[in-house]
Formats: structure tokens, C-alpha cells, sequence
């Protein structure tokens, strides 16, 4: 069946990736659902099935997953126009019934598998707080020295995930996510929608902010640029359109 049969390329070991996606969620700002970004969930995949690894899709708390509308690049916003990637898997019926029932992310053999990727899209800064089970997940990989990556507000998780000593993964570490500029941008946007008073914020707290107030050295390349950084074992991308740079980084590390 479709992504089963695998690329040859690395037919005698193929590595095993777990991606891991917010369950749809309303925001506590606009009161639109929102759940993860196609791009943040089909660049990694495309790039890592092509090289022939092993991908599967995991949630916060399994069942079915829903994305953020205006990353679907046919949305009348025309936001992600560009993406075809995205626009391709949209049109794959065996792809999306993976999102129909995707099991919890407590459900992950740490051992099965070699890297984690936590998508973005606007539902993890609504649900990771109370997303316990899947936080733990992505720190047992990190602990493991297995790869731990975070892309774009998908490294909210960053906000949460501990060490068994109780100290927080991102002190320290050099990262990037979401930045300010780019909630500048966001903010703006739904503000002459009118969806928000002017002067409220879309999200209900901001990753930059956060991760420096953590500790960690948070990097950014600029507004809507492309941009992964990995740091030991973490790896973070920049935003949803950082999706193949944090691939290209995590091929790299699992040694392509």
C-alpha cells in the first residue's frame, strides 16, 4: 500500500521517525479550531520517505488529527498557495487516513524508534500544557540521546519538557522557533481581519519570549525565512516554512 512500500535506498536499515501532531483544539484568543500545519507534518515526511526511513504519525492524545485551515495551500487565503508538497498529500487518500486515527504519543517505544518531531501549527499553544504523556515522550528521546526535534510552535513543548534531574531542556541550548518578528506579523494580520482587537495578541504567550526566559540562546534567520539549528541532540526549526531545513538537518544527523 501507499507509504508502506518503502524507497530501496536504505532498504537494510532504514532509520524510524515518529512525528507527533497537536489533536484539534479551539483557541482561547480567536475561538477558531486549530490544530497542526500540513507543511510542518508533510515536508519532514516527504524528505525522510524519499531517503527511504520509516515514518510514522502520532498525536498528543491519539485519535483523529485536523489542521490549521489556512495551511491547506487550496484555502481561499492562499496562505501556503506555493506548497505542493502539502497540495500532493491533500490528493492521497492512503496519506490522510494516517491522520484518522493516529495512536498517543505514550504509545512510542523510545527503543523502536530514532528521532521524534513535534510539529507546529497553532494547536500546540493551546494543548501541550496538559499534553503530559507526549512532553515526557519527547524528553525520554532527548535523555536517550536519541534525536529530539522541535519545529516551528511545535517547540512549545520546550516550555514544559524537563530532564529527570528537573532541569528544562532548553536552558542552555542554542534554538530557534516562532519568533517574535513573526508573531509581529501574525498578530497584524488578524487584527485588520478583524478577528482581534487591535493591541491583543494571537497566541497566548510567544516562544521567543519564553525559551530566553528559560535560558537557552534563541536564534532566528528572519522573517518567514527558512531555518533549522540543531544543538547535540535537539533540533528546532524556525517556522512553518522550515520544514525541509529541519529535515535536511535530521538526514544529517542520522548520518545521510
Amino acid at each position: 500500500m501507499s507509504h508502506k512500500n518503502l524507497n530501496p535506498v536504505n532498504a537494510k536499515k532504514p532509520k524510524r521517525i515518529a512525528i507527533v501532531l497537536s489533536n484539534p483544539a479551539n483557541s482561547s484568543t480567536t475561538g477558531w479550531p486549530v490544530g497542526f500545519w500540513w507543511s510542518e507534518l508533510t515536508h519532514p515526511y516527504y524528505h525522510l520517505t524519499e531517503k527511504g526511513h520509516e515514518v510514522e504519525i502520532f498525536s498528543y492524545f491519539g485519535g483523529k488529527c485536523e489542521a490549521d485551515a489556512m495551511s491547506n495551500p487550496e484555502d481561499p487565503s492562499q496562505w501556503q498557495a506555493e506548497d505542493v508538497i502539502s497540495r500532493g498529500y491533500l490528493h492521497d487518500p492512503a496519506f490522510l487516513s494516517l491522520l484518522e486515527h493516529t495512536k498517543p504519543a505514550a504509545a512510542i517505544d523510545v527503543n523502536a524508534f530514532d528521532a521524534i518531531i513535534f510539529a507546529g501549527g497553532q494547536g500546540p499553544m493551546f494543548t501541550i500544557a496538559k499534553a503530559h504523556e507526549a512532553v515526557q515522550k519527547f524528553a525520554d528521546f532527548y535523555e536517550a540521546g536519541k534525536l529530539a526535534v522541535a519545529l516551528c510552535h511545535g517547540v512549545a513543548v520546550l516550555r514544559h519538557a524537563k530532564l529527570s534531574d528537573g532541569t528544562f531542556i532548553a536552558a542552555g541550548k542554542t534554538i530557534t522557533g516562532f519568533a517574535n518578528v513573526e508573531e509581529d506579523f501574525a498578530d497584524e494580520a488578524v487584527w485588520n481581519m478583524g478577528a482581534l482587537p487591535r493591541g491583543q495578541h494571537l497566541m497566548p504567550w510567544r516562544i521567543e519570549e519564553e525559551m530566553r526566559s528559560m535560558g537557552a540562546n534563541f536564534i532566528q534567520a528572519g522573517l518567514w525565512k527558512g531555518f533549522a539549528i540543531r544543538d547535540g541532540n535537539l533540533i528546532t526549526g524556525q517556522q512553518n516554512f522550515s520544514g525541509t531545513e529541519t529535515a535536511e538537518v535530521l538526514l544529517k544527523a542520522l548520518g545521510e
